[in-house]
């Protein structure tokens, strides 16, 4: 299957994306640099591996964008949360997702892993989750509020299922969600473009990664 977009392709289509649901991405925040945190959700080799049976090649597409976004948080401060989604070997913590899928990522294998151009640094924070939310029976709130988080930008795969069932939760708990249409992925244009637009509408700003380090920059500078 063709894939929806390519890193070369991936500026136009955001731009695309952006024009589509801008009568409804109307709630325009701007990101509060020193109480806000990135979550990267479910950047494995499940999904980024081409030979995973799981392989999204738009998650590829974002790698770049998304690396980027994570060296300058880094540099500004801001906290890098991950999310890992793996299942017990023998699936006694799958329940319907082993039903509904007929691959899941296993804990401890290579799959579950994640991707080796982002991964973690050693203090920081991986989520690990058994269900699509990542603040559902985790502890990331907790993590967030001993941050002192208010704003979560969002990023990550697949759009429409880990990281939209996240921001929706997020946005439950209060907190500002920043929603990112060029850091985020999932296995075609209709799925990801539907989320942008519910996103919009009801939970979050959609943004990107361009603009959140835009903001880390000019924070930055203005706080040596």
């Amino acid at each position: 299957m063709r894939c929806y977009v390519t890193s070369e392709t991936l500026s136009e289509k955001t731009q695309e994306w952006l024009r589509r649901i801008r009568a409804c991405n109307v709630h325009r925040m701007e990101l509060n640099v020193r109480r806000s945190a990135l979550l990267v959700v479910d950047m494995q080799n499940f999904f980024l591996d081409p030979s995973s049976p799981s392989f999204l090649c738009a998650g590829l597409a974002i790698l770049p964008a998304l690396k980027k976004l994570i060296e300058s948080a880094r540099k500004a401060g801001m906290p890098v949360i991950y999310t890992s989604h793996a299942h017990h070997p023998a699936g006694i913590d799958a329940g319907i997702l082993g039903w509904w899928w007929n691959e899941t990522c296993i804990e401890g294998t290579e799959g579950s892993r994640i991707h080796p151009q982002i991964e973690p640094e050693q203090n920081e924070k991986i989520i690990r989750k058994h269900r699509y939310s990542a603040f559902y029976n985790t502890d990331l709130e907790t993590v967030l509020r001993c941050l002192k988080v208010e704003d979560l930008v969002v990023s990550g795969v697949m759009t429409n299922i880990c990281c939209e069932s996240t921001a929706r939760e997020a946005y439950f708990r209060d907190y500002r969600t920043f929603f990112l249409a060029n850091a985020t992925a999932t296995s075609t244009e209709e799925m990801h473009l539907a989320s942008l637009l519910n996103l919009a509408y009801a939970f979050s700003y959609v943004t990107t990664a361009d603009e959140v380090i835009r903001r880390l920059q000019t924070t930055s500078s203005d706080h040596p």
